[in-house]
């Protein structure tokens, strides 16, 4: 029962997913960081204090304190701009340049001279005129 566990959890998706959830963390903690730290303050010194939290509005004597849900929603696409400026542009433009150099895959159709359909490279008679090909 122990050796079945044990294989079970020195498989390599679960050691892969361990390390993914813990440099996910870290890496969720460096953005957030990086948007309180400076992306915040700046927005702050651009409009103002940056600070939705005393926003409500009332209907009927029933308070609705909208503020936070604000502050939620710009902390939100600070993030996700971050990330996708910073990580995501970034990372595709490097998997661009590495797959630049890659040679194409070998054909594995040809025209058939004949009637110029697309048949295996292999083929020795066409299957759609019945040509024989040399």
């Amino acid at each position: 029962m122990l050796k079945g566990f044990r294989q079970f959890i020195l498989r390599g998706n679960v050691l892969d997913l361990a390390v993914a959830v813990v440099m996910g963390a870290a890496f969720g903690s460096v953005v957030t960081a990086m948007v309180k730290d400076l992306l915040t303050p700046l927005i702050g010194a651009i409009v103002g204090k940056p600070d939705f939290s005393a926003i409500e509005f009332a209907i009927n004597g029933s308070q609705f304190p909208i503020g936070d849900l604000i502050n939620a929603l710009v902390s939100f696409l600070l993030i996700a701009a971050a990330v996708y400026f910073f990580v995501v542009v970034p990372v595709n433009a490097l998997m661009a340049r590495i797959k630049r150099g890659d040679a194409p895959p070998d054909p594995t159709t040809k025209a058939c001279p004949e009637c110029l359909s697309q048949i295996p490279i292999a083929a020795r008679r066409c299957a759609f005129c019945t040509t024989a090909l040399a």
